[in-house]
C-alpha cells in the first residue's frame, strides 16, 4: 500500500511504547519511504497525543465500513 500525507490509517497491532492500541486511528504526516511513515494521533478534543514513525505493515488504510470509537487513556 502506498500512503500519502493526510491519509487516515488504523493501527493493526498494539504499540505499547507509545500507548497505542490496535484499532487506534491516526493521520499520516510524513512518508519516509514505502516502508515507513510518520503518524499523528490526537485525542477526541484535538490535542496531539503522539507523533510516531511506524512501519507501513503496522497500519492499514481506514475504510468506508470502519466506525470510529473512543477509548479513555490511562491517567499518567
Amino acid at each position: 500500500m502506498t500512503y500519502r500525507e493526510l491519509d487516515t490509517v488504523v493501527v493493526t497491532e498494539d504499540v505499547p511504547a507509545h500507548d497505542l492500541k490496535k484499532g487506534d486511528v491516526g493521520a499520516v504526516v510524513h512518508v519516509y519511504s514505502p516502508l515507513a511513515i510518520e503518524l499523528e494521533f490526537v485525542t477526541a478534543t484535538g490535542s496531539t497525543r503522539a507523533v510516531v514513525t511506524l512501519r507501513t505493515d503496522c497500519v492499514r488504510p481506514a475504510g468506508r465500513k470502519d466506525l470510529l470509537a473512543v477509548r479513555q487513556l490511562d491517567a499518567a
